[in-house]
């Protein structure tokens, strides 16, 4: 057998092996770890709920569906926990109110559990669940008529729950996408009012681990 048949028949058996380890070592470098922290910003679109529990001069304001951005922070105490500190403010507005669209910002505040479903692979799946608070900052109060009397509606604040699920990809050893559905309630956002809100955030983020 001539020297170059030899060399080409080791790299047809040396180089599918390598290629085998090179896969089978992805997964590791990508995995989440324990002790590890990281930070992500986000945007996507928060989709919003009823306003007040009665109508006010005929109809009930709405928090209408708007852009969504945020920072998060998340730390994991071994592979599959961990935690995520959050915070996001929505560019809302207060929808079907007597005169105009008032502008409605609403800024949220979390903690949540983590549990990294599949941690050892470079698709992260994870659900996530806590508790938080929220606020609303209107630019003018609702005003009209509710149960036959006059009302002016500012802005309130109050506790705030969530759940999701979302998946991470990691681009490379440190740095992820981060694609989230979350529930969230809001105790409510309105004072005189209430309504107890049922809402939903869907995300992408891109993040880095450290």
């Amino acid at each position: 057998m001539s020297e170059s048949n030899s060399r080409y028949n080791l790299a047809r058996s040396v180089l599918p092996a390598i290629a085998a380890l090179a896969l089978h070592g992805a997964p590791a470098i990508a995995q989440e770890q324990a002790r590890t922290q990281s930070v992500e910003v986000f945007g996507g679109e928060l989709f919003g709920d009823k306003l007040t529990d009665a109508p006010v001069s005929g109809r009930n304001p709405r928090l209408n569906d708007d852009a969504l951005a945020g920072i998060r922070y998340n730390y994991n105490f071994t592979d599959m926990w961990g935690v995520q500190l959050s915070s996001g403010y929505s560019w809302s507005r207060a929808s079907r109110v007597p005169v105009g669209e008032n502008r409605f910002g609403v800024t949220t505040v979390d903690l949540d559990a983590v549990w990294n479903i599949t941690p050892q692979f470079p698709f992260v799946a994870y659900v996530l669940a806590g508790a938080g608070y929220a606020w609303a900052n209107f630019n003018t109060p609702i005003t009209g008529v509710s149960n036959g009397r006059d009302v002016d509606l500012a802005e309130s604040s109050g506790f705030t729950a969530n759940a999701g699920i979302g998946v991470k990809y990691y681009l490379s050893g440190n740095l992820y996408v981060d694609a989230l559905a979350r529930y969230r309630y809001l105790d409510r956002l309105v004072s005189s009012s209430n309504q107890h809100m049922n809402t939903a955030e869907t995300t992408l983020g891109i993040g880095w681990r450290f």
